[in-house]
């Protein structure tokens, strides 16, 4: 059952131009969240509209694709950045490439997008936390499996029936087979992190309880499958060989971050 995906990156090219997977998988999450979001908005006792959505999704998803190119370039490629500042923006002395993104840059980045929008659409900041929540995993899900379409972000050796020969891999040679560690990703902190916000928030819950649960529910995910992950070879372990990756230390403030917020929401709901 070992396989190695064959798939062309670019859908299509017309001249210069390349339509990628990776870029159509996040169309495609952001056209959907509108639909989910325009639908909760129709729901009664809803505060949203459907321009409510519209004006919000396309900041965050700005914040966030913005977010998640910086966050790459200071948590993940500092010492490029020192040697080259430009390298932020993708800049490498020739063309602008952005080969690298960051989830939790984006993630900070669609916070400050929720700042910027909130008198533009007349809703707290935690309105529109809350709301997005449910819906922010679908980015996930669908960019993890741009990740997988590109061969990026394997996962480390494994002797699994479902084993993967990447064919960027540096073992491509030896046929060292590896976790599909995208895939585990797009199941754990997408889909799954997904329906369970679906359902939480089907009914009214404390604000920025939806909010908590969703940073708890990905750093939680994203944690244990780091260690299925191979981390990046510039970067490897921070303690010893086989534990601690970057990932992991951007998860431990999610986690902690989304427990307190859903403490607090419970705690300030039992007070009044």
């Amino acid at each position: 059952m070992f396989f190695s995906p064959q798939i062309d990156p670019i859908i299509f090219s017309i001249g210069p131009v390349a339509v990628r997977w990776y870029s159509l998988m996040y169309i495609v999450a952001l056209l959907i969240a509108i639909g989910l979001g325009c639908y909760r908005a129709k729901k009664p006792g809803s505060i949203w509209t459907k321009d409510n959505v519209n004006d919000a999704a396309f900041y965050m998803f700005i914040g966030a694709v913005l977010g998640g190119r910086i966050g790459y370039a200071l948590f993940y490629g500092w010492e490029q950045v020192l040697q080259n500042p430009l390298f932020i923006i993708g800049w490498n002395g020739h063309t602008v490439e952005w080969s690298g993104m960051s989830f939790h840059g984006g993630l900070l980045g669609t916070l400050v997008a929720a700042l910027l929008i909130r008198k533009k659409i007349k809703k707290s900041f935690w309105q529109i936390t809350d709301f997005f929540a449910p819906l922010l995993p679908l980015g996930l899900f669908f960019g993890r499996i741009g990740n997988f379409i590109n061969g990026e972000l394997w996962g480390k050796y494994t002797d699994q029936t479902w084993g993967v020969l990447f064919e960027h891999a540096p073992t491509l040679g030896d046929l060292v087979y590896r976790h599909p560690s995208q895939l585990y990703e797009a199941v754990t902190e997408g889909l799954l992190v997904f329906i369970v916000l679906w359902w939480y928030t089907a009914k009214p819950r404390p604000q920025c309880a939806a909010s908590g649960m969703f940073l708890a529910g990905y750093g939680i995910a994203r944690f244990i499958v780091e260690f299925f992950r191979e981390p990046d070879a510039h970067l490897g372990y921070r303690l010893g060989t086989e534990w601690l990756t970057t990932g992991m230390i951007l998860c431990i403030p999610m986690i902690v971050a989304g427990l307190g917020l859903m403490l607090f929401a419970y705690r300030q709901k039992g007070m009044k």
